[in-house]
This record gives C-alpha cells, structure tokens and sequence, in this order.
C-alpha cells in the first residue's frame, strides 16, 4: 500500500471532494481523522465509514481548529499529511453587490481556514524531517472569474500561500502543493450554477454547457480525479514534486 500507516487530517470531508480524498487515502492503507462543519453530514459518513474517525470543526474558527489538531493527532498519534479542502463558493454577484460580510465569510472559509491549518502543522511536520501539505486551490484561482470576487481571490492567494510553504518548510524535507479542480460534477456545482443562471438570466443548461465547453476534453471533473492526485503528490512517486499548482480541470482556458 503507497500510504501504509500515514497519518492523515483532512478538512471539510464529510462529503464530495474531502470524502473522496479520505476514502482513496484510507484505501491506500492510511489511517484518517476528518472533520465538517455539517454535523448531520459528518455524523452519517462516520456510521458508513468505520475506518474513519472525525469531528464537527468550523474551520475558519481558530480554537475550533486547534482543536480539530488536538483531537486529530492525538487520535492518529502525529500527522504525516494535512489536506485543506474547506471552501465554499461564496457570493455570486458582480462587485458592486458583494458585502463586505459576504466577502469576509468567503476569504475565512477559503483562506483563512489554511493558514490556520498550516500553522499548526508546520512545527509538527518540521520536527519530524517529512511530511506534506495539500492546498485546495481552483480553476477560479488560475483565471479571473466574473461575479465569483471573493473566491477567486482566495483561490489566487492561495497559490502564494502554498509557493511560500514550500520554501519555508522545503529545507526540513516537508512538500507543499496546492490541487487546482475545474468544474466538479456534484451537488456543489449544481448550486453555483443555478446562483450563475440566475444573476445572468441564462437557463442551468446553457451555464453548465458553458462550463463543459470551456474544457479541452469536454467534461466536468469527478471529485476521485482529485483524489488520485492527493494520493500521487504525498506518496514517494511524488516525492520531488513542491511548491507546485496542479489543474485537474480537463485543460480548462478560460472561464
């Protein structure tokens, strides 16, 4: 197995991408420790996935992550792995129509929520000579995205946060990359789409056939799609590979 007895925390996986890294890790012989704001939602993929434990944790609060850390390590007896999925799609509206509370809540979900991460696993992964950091970036952080601001800025600043790891903690042999997902088939893109057909007037259809049509392979991404490269990246085949921004995104151009 390429992840014998790594010891692996990962943010926001109770369900979609998060849940799909967790699964691919644990299958690859990782021992797992997740957490989600929706309890409802954590508490079902804790009873259907008996090798994983979890706890409720809003990451964008910094004791809540203290102690998602503290529970977390102590469950798996240190940490190896760190992945940052959380994020949410944030307002979808042009500008001039954004709050600065929307804009806010969308940079402490996205953003913040890593740096928070990644604070309390540098020392740890730093002590011991190894390990690696994942950074959930995006598309929306390669390109400008039209009436998406707020995500899009953090997704960029993303990028510089995951380049400035790398060099801070590559000395001590700890890899830093950040995964940069297109369009993600599942109910969190069906939400943004229906948010984009409605600020545009245009119908679900024509927005997601936009989305598709943006790819050079003509299709949304899976959310294991980003699950194998998370494995590929922290397993010895990447072990060169830091400080790196990595589209799984069907060659996406444009958005």
């Amino acid at each position: 197995m390429t992840h014998a007895n790594q010891r692996v925390l990962i943010t926001a996986a109770a369900s979609g991408i998060g849940l799909a890294m967790a699964e691919a890790f644990v299958a690859a012989g990782a021992r797992v420790f997740i957490c989600d704001v929706n309890a409802a939602a954590l508490h079902a993929t804790l009873a259907t996935h008996p090798r994983l434990a979890g706890m409720v944790c809003d990451v964008s609060d910094e004791q809540q992550v203290a102690d998602f850390f503290s529970q977390g390590t102590a469950y798996l007896g240190g940490l190896d792995i760190l992945v940052s999925n959380a994020g949410v799609a944030g307002p979808t509206a042009n500008v001039e129509n954004i709050s600065l509370s929307d804009w806010r809540n969308c940079l402490a979900v996205n953003l913040d929520s890593a740096f928070l991460c990644a604070r309390l696993a540098a020392p740890l992964l730093r002590a011991q000579g190894s390990g690696s950091i994942i950074h959930m970036s995006s598309t929306g952080g390669l390109f400008g995205f039209p009436r998406r601001a707020p995500y899009a800025a953090a997704k960029w600043a993303i990028r510089g946060l995951t380049r400035t790891l790398a060099q801070e903690l590559g000395p001590a042999g700890v890899r830093v990359n950040c995964i940069c997902p297109g369009s993600v088939a599942g109910e969190r893109m069906d939400r943004v789409i229906a948010a984009e057909a409605l600020q545009t007037g245009r119908s679900e259809a024509a927005v997601r056939k936009e989305m598709t049509d943006a790819a050079s392979l003509k299709t949304f991404i899976h959310a294991e799609d980003i699950a194998q490269l998370a494995l590929f990246i922290t397993s010895c085949a990447g072990a060169r590979i830091s400080g790196q921004e990595l589209a799984v995104d069907g060659h996406t151009e444009t958005l």
